[in-house]
């Protein structure tokens, strides 16, 4: 669902300048608006480590810091006390990870008239130097593909000829830190699934089939204390998709975190699963797959950024009951993160933070609330929320009405790299005992 990739234009403030040329659709979108008195942010990981210094610096006790507060950052406690205010070494972590997510977008062939269109740019063993995030400590050890059901009708192509599109498409890939000096600084090996969003034609056919449907039986925990958790019915088929040619993202994850854990199944190990948009969603999906099938799986955590609602409460529930531990940053003008449905909460009277949020009231009887259930259109958010904003820090995109570019990844790195925030949503855990 992403609906724009952006690019930015460098003067004397920092620019974000939004075109039409990776929309792929007719859209308006050629103004420039200021983000940032703080200069362009650099697409670069930097490293808390200091070799030239023997004492304790403030480098060295930052490194420590990260070193033993990992589990923390990662969500063990689901962020507690880490939010309210936003600890700055859990939000370098959340910048470290939404560049990751940027690499993902600069990797992916956007030319439309190229033949390697909807492919990687570059080859895997120096994927991340080439597109410009060097010295990150990580490896990529596999390209990840997503398959899509739905094609564009065959009538499209000659009337369209922009809005053709491979059913198979380059998604994203999975890294692994192998750097022994980055090992130690972050405390554990940690392995960094990153998805970008959506891209192609087909990819948005597949956010438009937004109705919920069963998880399949190879992806459900034996739990039955609650009812059958649901997603929605494009992401899963992106997810679960194969054909004679093309394996499905499903089995290609599978395989290779199977491949993963067994090989470093004797030293502390993560799973960081993160993405913007469309990839947001996946990765909330992936992370579910991840627990539910290893049962020796590490902590797996999802660090997302505007991501679209995923499932409803009894997926939600499977997630907690799993320990799958899931941080949404969201901008509160960003319309993707209202979307898909609508969301019922029983545990939210707050009527401002129930409009921002898009929940429906509940004060209606249980039969109603069942009936709208059945729609197959009521949606639970998951995980803790980081929410942000665009008007604090730029307001100027709001007054013009560019919902794209609230959207828009860059915007977000920006919100969190200088802190601009409003009070995150306080979530009480769902009761998944029946």
């Amino acid at each position: 669902m992403r609906l724009s990739s952006g690019n930015i234009c460098k003067s004397k403030c920092n620019i974000l300048f939004m075109t039409k040329q990776h929309m792929r659709l007719v859209l308006p979108i050629s103004k420039c608006f200021k983000l940032s008195k703080l200069g362009a942010r650099r697409f670069k990981i930097t490293s808390s480590w200091n070799q030239g210094f023997n004492h304790c610096s403030v480098g060295d006790r930052a490194v420590a810091e990260l070193r033993d507060r990992w589990m923390e950052f990662q969500g063990i406690k689901n962020w507690e006390g880490l939010l309210d205010p936003l600890d700055d070494d859990l939000r370098k972590e959340i910048l470290r990870y939404g560049e990751f997510v940027e690499a993902a977008y600069r990797c992916f062939d956007f030319d439309m008239s190229s033949p390697t269109y909807a492919t990687c740019l570059y080859p895997k063993s120096s994927m991340l130097t080439d597109c410009g995030l060097d010295k990150t400590g990580y490896k990529v050890v596999k390209n990840l593909y997503a398959t899509c059901v739905v094609q564009m009708p065959r009538w499209t192509k000659k009337t369209f000829p922009n809005l053709a599109s491979p059913r198979s498409s380059w998604i994203g890939y999975v890294a692994v830190c192998d750097d022994e000096k980055e090992i130690a600084r972050l405390g554990r090996r940690d392995v960094v699934i990153s998805y970008r969003g959506t891209a192609t034609s087909s990819e948005w056919i597949e956010n438009f089939r937004a109705t919920l449907t069963c998880l399949p039986d190879n992806m459900m925990t034996s739990n039955k204390n609650y009812d059958q958790p649901m997603v929605q019915s494009g992401l899963l088929s992106l997810y679960t998709t194969n054909t004679q040619c093309d394996q499905s993202l499903q089995d290609t994850i599978r395989e290779e975190i199977g491949k993963i854990v067994d090989k470093y199944s004797d030293e502390p190990l993560s799973i960081t699963i993160t993405g913007h948009s469309l990839g947001a969603a996946l990765a909330t999906l992936t992370a579910c797959d991840i627990t539910t099938k290893f049962s020796n799986a590490p902590i797996v955590s999802v660090v997302s950024f505007g991501g679209p609602r995923v499932g409803n409460k009894s997926f939600r529930c499977q997630l907690e009951k799993s320990g799958t531990n899931v941080l949404r940053i969201v901008n509160s003008d960003d319309p993707v993160t209202k979307v898909p449905g609508f969301v019922i909460h029983d545990d939210i009277d707050d009527m401002a933070e129930r409009e921002t949020t898009h929940v429906a009231s509940t004060r209606m009887p249980s039969w109603l609330q069942k009936c709208m259930e059945d729609t197959q259109w009521v949606y639970a958010e998951v995980g803790k929320e980081l929410r942000l904003s665009s008007k604090d820090l730029c307001p100027q995109i709001i007054n013009k009405g560019n919902v794209a570019t609230c959207h828009d990844l860059k915007t977000y790195l920006h919100l969190v790299d200088n802190f601009v925030k409003v009070e995150h949503k306080r979530e009480k855990p769902i009761d998944c005992s029946g």
